[in-house]
């Protein structure tokens, strides 16, 4: 089968679209035909091996999982002996431990969820990491009808997700992004905060949640804005080359211990009862994923390029 295979740190320059053996399945498993998966944050922190604090888990020297890819959407080809929940045929989608940039990839079956007829497979790899934790940090923070939103970084994939999840909620939703993408973020139902031309840090407003997903500027600045009570959303990746977002996140983990204001950080975790909801929303015209580019798997380089090099805009999906 062809794959998008790297086998050590750097550019989009590292990646090759090569021939590698079709996995096998343990009896907990499912093969999935692969028909569509989506770039994350985290599949760029994976290939430039940056921040270094993830070699760690990674692989020091090198990488550890010669395959990227963490969204997946297509069809089951073959189960395992002690799956019974799927059979050949079924459409389905979900978040594997990388490998997911390939025309085959072996997954447990409690980690998928079924693909609703009224749903692209384009349209579901781009839930599984970015739409899941726009759900559950906005659970996290108790959004619901009237609640004074601010996400920053409203127009990348977890913010475009976290925008309409909240509208749809009845929240008031104000969204920070650039000038490029004001339009989309106020199309999606926010009040837009374009950060070229105005700090929201040194507005007079007070917010029930901010959902920081871009970082720029210090906790002290984000709880100035803060309403008293109210909440403080961390899942930002930004950060140094080598340490990345934790000393920020120790610092609301420290600070959110004693502050009024709750200081959380937000974590993702996998839930397939999540994913049904989300494809749900989709299935009923209520949620609409934004797809900037769709590329073929064998352009999977030239999709980190244009990642690296612009902000980004809603998800990008590679076709298999």
């Amino acid at each position: 089968m062809k794959a998008i295979v790297y086998d050590r740190y750097g550019s989009p320059d590292v990646i090759r679209h090569a021939d590698v053996p079709t996995p096998a399945i343990r009896p907990d498993q499912v093969l999935v035909r692969v028909r569509a998966c989506s770039l994350n944050f985290g599949d760029r922190a994976a290939l430039l091996g940056e921040p270094r604090l993830i070699r760690l888990a990674f692989g020091l020297r090198r990488p550890k999982a010669p395959i990227l890819g963490r969204d997946v959407a297509g069809t089951v080809t073959e189960v395992g002996a002690q799956v019974t929940a799927w059979q050949p045929g079924d459409d389905v989608f979900g978040e594997v431990n990388q490998r997911g940039f390939a025309e085959y990839v072996a997954v447990p079956a409690a980690h998928l969820a079924r693909k609703p007829a009224g749903v692209t497979f384009e349209q579901a790899a781009t839930l599984p990491v970015a739409a899941s934790t726009a759900l559950q940090a906005l659970r996290l923070g108790g959004v619901t009808t009237g609640t004074r939103l601010l996400v920053n970084g409203a127009s990348g994939g977890v913010g475009t997700f976290a925008v309409q999840l909240a509208a749809d909620l009845g929240a008031r939703v104000t969204g920070v992004c650039s000038t490029r993408n004001a339009e989309l973020v106020r199309s999606l139902g926010a009040e837009v905060v374009d950060y070229t031309r105005e700090d929201f840090t040194a507005a007079d407003r007070g917010y029930d949640v901010i959902l920081d997903l871009a970082g720029g500027h210090p906790l002290g600045a984000y709880r100035r804005v803060l309403a008293p009570g109210g909440v403080y959303l961390s899942s930002s990746g930004a950060g140094g080359r080598t340490l990345g977002p934790i000393p920020h996140l120790l610092k609301v983990t420290a600070a959110g211990v004693v502050a009024r204001q709750r200081l959380r950080v937000v974590a993702n975790r996998r839930d397939t009862a999540d994913l049904d909801h989300l494809a749900a929303l989709i299935a009923a015209g209520r949620l609409t994923p934004v797809i900037e580019h769709v590329r073929p798997l064998a352009e999977a380089a030239e999709a980190f390029r244009a990642q690296l090099a612009d902000h980004a805009r809603g998800k990008t999906v590679l076709t298999v």
